[in-house]
């Protein structure tokens, strides 16, 4: 028996960090926007006769073989004894799977890159457990339980609930936390998907980052009742809010603006969510008059930016990206699924 699963990672356009309960709930207005694009994140589970868990990951180039006995819950759930593997094992015990099984998987995105390619591979396996033991898939259930799980590997607050729904769903969303439910908007038009792949360029800085360091920042300074923070995610859930109405109209201009100016205010959070690197790539860019800005992709501090611009020769940004020694991305806007 063999099942696979794909399922897109994303890149978040306005609103992150506000989909992280409890500020969802205390912020007005609160909505994320992000897109499934062509990087999908890719699970295929073989059942075997090897009494143990075989995986092998195309992220780490490593084969990780552990017997049935190897696999108790104090090890798996409470130790770090697996590292890398310690996420991957606690979904399979969420189905209590710890033997006669080989997992081939890939994440769909670089390593600190700020895609969320974790948490799409990890509600991708989900589902793809579920077809594999015949247990009831429920997309918010799978959400809610891999975040679980992630949160407590995590273990600096609460996991945000955005990267998991565009591996499940497709498309461009509109995604808001209200009291114990996600309201998921589907929003995918053919024109907003041409407007987005025409403006928007999705860039690797080639510099990782630890995921979540900055949100973990930035969520003690809310609830630590620092006036700088509380007032700069405010503002950013006011320029979400504006960008959602702007591409609801289709004021495609406005939209890409509001893009770029919560990716502004995004960096006075905190220091260190722009890199001194991309800083200055995107400074020599602005000065032709056709660049609208950048929003970094995630946590920030490294990994994946959104340049956005008027319309620039795909040639001219290419060559200026690898002169910083950083690298261009594939970006597709994938329909829904």
């Amino acid at each position: 028996m063999q099942v696979t699963n794909t399922g897109s990672v994303r890149v978040d356009l306005v609103g992150g960090t506000l989909d992280i309960e409890p500020i969802n709930l205390i912020i007005k207005n609160v909505v994320t926007l992000n897109v499934a694009t062509g990087l999908k994140a890719s699970v295929s589970l073989t059942k075997t006769a090897f009494d143990g868990v075989e995986i092998h990951s195309a992220d780490y180039n490593k084969t990780y073989k552990y017997t049935s006995a190897e696999l108790t819950e104090d090890r798996v759930v409470y130790s770090r004894d697996f590292a890398e593997m310690t996420f991957v094992l606690q979904i399979l015990r969420l189905f209590n799977i710890n033997s006669h099984i080989k997992l081939d998987l890939s994440s769909g995105a670089p390593a600190g890159s700020g895609l969320g390619g974790s948490s799409a591979m990890g509600v991708t396996l989900y589902r793809a457990l579920c077809n594999f033991t015949g247990y009831n898939y429920d997309r918010h259930t799978a959400v809610m339980r891999v975040k679980a799980v992630e949160s407590r590997i995590l273990n600096q607050g609460m996991a945000g609930y955005q990267d998991y729904f565009p591996a499940l769903t497709g498309g461009v969303l509109a995604v808001k936390g209200i009291e114990g439910e996600i309201k998921v908007e589907q929003l995918f038009t053919d024109e907003l998907k041409e407007i987005l792949e025409k403006h928007l360029v999705l860039i690797s800085s080639k510099q990782s980052r630890a995921s979540g360091i900055n949100n973990w920042e930035v969520y003690k300074g809310f609830f630590d009742k620092k006036p700088e923070v509380i007032d700069g995610l405010t503002r950013i859930a006011e320029i979400s809010h504006a960008c959602y109405e702007a591409l609801k109209t289709k004021q495609w201009d406005k939209m890409l603006s509001l893009i770029a100016q919560e990716g502004e205010q995004r960096e006075k959070l905190f220091p260190g969510i722009t890199t001194d690197k991309i800083r200055q790539f995107t400074s020599e860019l602005k000065k032709d008059g056709n660049v609208i800005g950048l929003k970094m992709c995630g946590a920030g501090g490294g990994g994946c930016f959104i340049l956005v611009h008027k319309g620039i020769d795909p040639k001219v940004i290419e060559a200026r990206v690898k002169e910083h020694g950083m690298e261009i991305l594939p970006f597709k806007v994938e329909a829904p699924l």
